[in-house]
C-alpha cells in the first residue's frame, strides 16, 4: 500500500494524566503520535506539553479535537464527569469517533454507557487496563477489551501504542470490565495476604530482608508479593496505588457477587483490611502499607540519603 492509501492517524487525546494516565500518554508520543492531553491539574498538563504534547483546558476541547479519546480516571463518577460534566465530552466528540474508558467500574454501568453515547453517534471500548505505571509508560499494557468492530477498527493502533497485549472479549461493553472485576479480586487478595505473610515473618523475628528473598524464590511466592513487599522493605509508602482504590475495586467486586448470590469470603477479608488501613489514616498511601494495620510489627523505615 503506497503512502497516499494509507488511512490517516488517527488524532488522540487522554483525559487523566495520572500515575498510569500520563505514562500512556508518553507512551503514545514516543510511538509518534500527536498527544492533546487534559487533567484538572493544569500544572500537570502543561509539563506534558512542554515535553511535545498538546494541553487542553476543558474535556470538551480536546474532545472536539480527537478522533480517539482515552479516559484514564479514577472511577464511574469520574468518568460521568468528563463526558457530561460541565463542557464535558460526550457534546463534543464528533460521531464516528472512540470514547476509550480505562476505569475499573460496574460492568453494567459500562453497558448501559455503550448505549448512551451510541444515541450521539459515539462508538466505545470498555477497556480496563493492568500493569502499573512503569508498564504504562513503556506501552506494555495489558488490555481487556470488549466494543463493537466499528470501534475497534478506528482505536485499533492507539491500543496497541499503549500495550503489549489487548484482550478481544466481545462485541459489546461490560466484558472488558468484568475480567478486569477478576482480576481485582486477586490483586486485592495477593497484596492483603503478602502483607499478612510478610508482617508474621517480621513479628516472629526474621528479618524482613532474608524473608523477601526465600519468599520470592519459592513456591509461595506471587508477582504483588515481590512488587508490593519491596516498597516495604524500602520503607517507602509512596503511592503508585493506593490503598483507597482497592477499597473502591474490592468494593465493587463483592456489589458484582451480590445479585449473583455469589460468595467472596475471601475477597470481603481483603476489603476489610483495605477499609481498616483506609479508616486508620492510610487511604492515600501505596496500597502496601495495608500491613500496617497490623500490630507490634517493627517494620522497615525508609533509607536516609
Amino acid at each position: 500500500m503506497s503512502d497516499r492509501n494509507k488511512p490517516a492517524r488517527p488524532r488522540v487525546g487522554v483525559v487523566g494524566l495520572g500515575a498510569m494516565g500520563l505514562g500512556m500518554a508518553r507512551s503514545l508520543r514516543a510511538a509518534g503520535y500527536d498527544v492533546g492531553v487534559h487533567d484538572l491539574r493544569p500544572e500537570t498538563a502543561a509539563d506534558f506539553a512542554r515535553e511535545g504534547g498538546t494541553a487542553f483546558g476543558t474535556c470538551g476541547e480536546l474532545a472536539a479535537a480527537v478522533d480517539v479519546l482515552v479516559g484514564v480516571v479514577v472511577n464511574a463518577a469520574q468518568v460521568e464527569a468528563v463526558l457530561f460534566g460541565a463542557e464535558g465530552a460526550a457534546g463534543r466528540l464528533r460521531p464516528g469517533s472512540v470514547f476509550v474508558m480505562c476505569s475499573t467500574v460496574d460492568p453494567g454501568w459500562s453497558a448501559a454507557l455503550e448505549v448512551r453515547l451510541a444515541e450521539r453517534g459515539v462508538l466505545y471500548l470498555d477497556a480496563p487496563i493492568s500493569g502499573g505505571a512503569a508498564r504504562a509508560a513503556a506501552g506494555e499494557l495489558t488490555m481487556m477489551t470488549s466494543g463493537s468492530t466499528e470501534a475497534y477498527a478506528l482505536a485499533d493502533p492507539v491500543l496497541e501504542a499503549m500495550s503489549s497485549t489487548v484482550y478481544r472479549l466481545g462485541e459489546h461493553a461490560g466484558l472488558g470490565s468484568k475480567v478486569k472485576i477478576v482480576n481485582q479480586l486477586l490483586a486485592g487478595v495477593h497484596i492483603a495476604a503478602a502483607a499478612e505473610a510478610m508482617a508474621l515473618g517480621i513479628k516472629a523475628g526474621v528479618p524482613a530482608e532474608a524473608l523477601y528473598e526465600v519468599i520470592t524464590h519459592s513456591a509461595g511466592n506471587s508477582w504483588m508479593f515481590e512488587n508490593r513487599m519491596a516498597h516495604v522493605l524500602d520503607g517507602d509508602y509512596t503511592p503508585l496505588s493506593a490503598v483507597d482504590i482497592f477499597v473502591k475495586d474490592l468494593g465493587l467486586v463483592l456489589d458484582s457477587a451480590r445479585p449473583e448470590r455469589f460468595p467472596l469470603p475471601l475477597a470481603a477479608t481483603a476489603h476489610q483490611m483495605f477499609l481498616q488501613a483506609s479508616a486508620s489514616g492510610l487511604g492515600a498511601e501505596d496500597d502496601s502499607a495495608v500491613i500496617k494495620i497490623f500490630p507490634g510489627v517493627d517494620l522497615p523505615k525508609p533509607v536516609e540519603a
